[in-house]
């Protein structure tokens, strides 16, 4: 019967606790990238795009 006994205070710390935590899962999801690898996506982004542009034809083409 002793083991049925909850410790409202300790109930209340640990529904806090998983609201933090259910929280702060939701932010790294949302916000996840930290800032070395935002620039380095975002370096990458621009080299790709300078690499895509190198191989377009030009005006001159024929337009259909």
């Amino acid at each position: 019967m002793a083991d049925n006994v909850i410790k409202f205070g300790k109930a209340r710390k640990l529904l806090a606790r998983k609201t933090r935590e259910a929280e702060a899962a939701e932010n790294r999801v949302k916000y996840g990238l930290t800032k070395a690898e935002k620039i380095k996506a975002k370096a990458l982004q621009e080299t790709a795009s300078k690499r895509i542009d190198g191989h377009k034809l030009g005006d001159n083409e024929p337009k259909l």
